[in-house]
């Protein structure tokens, strides 16, 4: 069966039990199969391009979150890709300039909820959760004093299991693509990123975590936070593809447009200690 799932670039297919599934959004004109949370419910798709605009003011925190959920039968495996971009920064400066705090993309076990506001970027307090952060801001200690990075949160706790800093600023007006793949067979969450489009061969971070005990459901909601506090800026994600087994995406591959099965969860590793 083959059935329109959001925007009109989104598309979702069954083949089996089991069967791969595959969602892409090229772009966010139709937001009907999204459960937006906290300040992001309050945000319309803005023209040029329908982003995702997840924050767009001070002292905000909010969410969204594909409503239907995603079967965990494969490991937990997944791929994901994602573009993303972060413009008009204002408040207060930390030492790289204006702009806070942020965008997480994230696994959890429910699609109505958005964490905290400022350095929680929209995910701290989440439980039973994996985030990927982009962060952009420094918050002292549990930032490594780094207001510029990426690191993996587990459980909602935004002070990474491992994190690495990165160049230059992530709220500098760029495109930023990401990728993100768990390999649930070896239990390897790994990272990229990049801001010219190509994804690299080794990741930024790579975590051996088993998503499975962490998560502690078979069925999981996929999405994005983001928060801001005195600093804050509009973070917009551009387009998103999601498939539900480790097959990592190449965005040198002819675009996808189709879906076919379900899994979930990746990636990676720098610094670690104990989350």
């Amino acid at each position: 069966m083959l059935k329109t799932f959001a925007a009109a670039t989104a598309l979702l297919a069954f083949a089996g039990a089991t069967s791969a599934t595959t969602i892409t959004y090229n772009d966010f004109s139709d937001l009907s199969d999204f459960q937006l949370n906290g300040s992001t419910a309050s945000i319309t798709n803005p023209a040029p391009g329908d982003v995702l605009r997840l924050t767009d003011g001070l002292s905000q925190g909010g969410s969204a979150f594909l409503t239907n959920s995603i079967s965990l039968d494969n490991e937990a495996s997944f791929s994901a890709n994602f573009d993303f971009r972060i413009t008009n920064p204002m408040g207060i400066s930390d030492s790289d300039g204006q702009g806070a705090d942020g965008i997480v993309f994230v696994v959890q076990t429910v699609s109505n909820t958005a964490g905290g506001i400022g350095g929680g970027i929209g995910y701290q307090g989440l439980n039973n959760s994996v985030g990927i952060e982009f962060d952009t801001w420094n918050n002292g200690g549990w930032d490594d004093n780094d207001g510029n990075h990426v690191g993996i949160d587990l459980n909602g706790n935004i002070n990474s299991v491992v994190q690495q800093s990165v160049a230059p600023r992530l709220n500098n007006g760029d495109i930023w693509s990401a990728w993100i793949d768990y390999n649930g067979a070896t239990d390897t969450l790994e990272v990229r990123i990049s801001d010219n489009g190509i994804r690299s061969d080794l990741p930024l971070l790579s975590l051996v975590v088993d998503l499975e005990t962490i998560l502690g459901s078979p069925d999981a909601f996929v999405g994005f936070t983001s928060g801001t506090g005195a600093a804050g800026g509009f973070h917009d994600i551009l387009n998103f593809e999601f498939r539900d087994d480790f097959n990592p995406i190449d965005v040198n591959e002819p675009a996808t447009l189709a879906v076919l099965g379900l899994g979930l969860l990746g990636f990676a590793r720098r610094r670690q200690r104990q989350a």
